[in-house]
């Protein structure tokens, strides 16, 4: 039976919370991963990587997992009713609600989140609360049929989770050893557990005018939603 894996793809989205994990449920057995978008109009990442959708919010098959991963383009989505409605409607049916990185806040929007554990970007876990998540700072949070991943490489491990769900332990290490994944990185600055404070601070600073610009997008999708 094939497994119907539907990657939402939207312009602004970061490549890598969708490539990441693309190539990792794409490796599966009889595993068909779909790019899913209003249009089959390329559209180009948040560093401009053209990306082609395989499919419309109209002729989408009935989808094992949802996958909504992040990016400077979710902002956009989160006052989108047509794609918070597709994600609920898709919801709904599937196995398993998923994302990666900030793809979090949109599950958050279309109220999928309450009362839930999940993560995020650490940068943008403040915002889950107000979503009526209950934010936990893992890499892979898993709360009964949502699964959630952190900032951008965490699509990986993400990924790896949902693969070992789907197919087995054993499937997973597999592909896990196929990709050669084995994380060495030349820094421990990867977390803000671990980088040094001058760098956190840094990144921080940098992160601060999205971050305000996220939580007021929150806030009208949120009043919007309401109405």
């Amino acid at each position: 039976m094939t497994l119907h894996i539907g990657l939402l793809v939207f312009p602004g989205v970061q490549q890598l919370d969708l490539t990441g994990p693309h190539d990792v449920l794409a490796s599966l057995p009889d595993a068909a991963v779909h790019l899913v978008w209003k249009s089959r109009d390329t559209v180009a990442s948040s560093s401009g990587l053209a990306l082609a959708p395989t499919c419309t919010f109209d002729d989408c098959p009935p989808l094992d997992v949802i996958c909504v991963p992040g990016g400077i383009g979710i902002n956009e989505l989160l006052l989108d009713a047509q794609t918070i409605a597709f994600v609920q409607q898709r919801a709904a049916t599937a196995r398993y609600v998923t994302s990666v990185c900030t793809g979090a806040l949109l599950l958050g929007v279309a109220g999928l989140l309450k009362g839930r554990r999940a993560t995020t970007h650490w940068a943008f876990h403040s915002l889950l609360e107000p979503l009526g998540a209950v934010p936990v700072r893992e890499r892979v949070v898993r709360d009964g049929n949502l699964i959630t991943g952190g900032g951008v490489t965490a699509g990986i491990d993400f990924a790896l989770t949902i693969a070992a769900e789907l197919a087995g332990v054993e499937e997973a290490q597999s592909i896990q050893l196929a990709l050669e994944y084995a994380p060495a990185p030349p820094f421990d600055a990867g977390s803000p557990d671990t980088a040094p404070a001058s760098v956190l601070e840094r990144v921080t600073q940098r992160s601060a005018a999205g971050l305000e610009k996220r939580r007021q997008t929150i806030d009208a999708a949120l009043r919007a939603m309401a109405r």
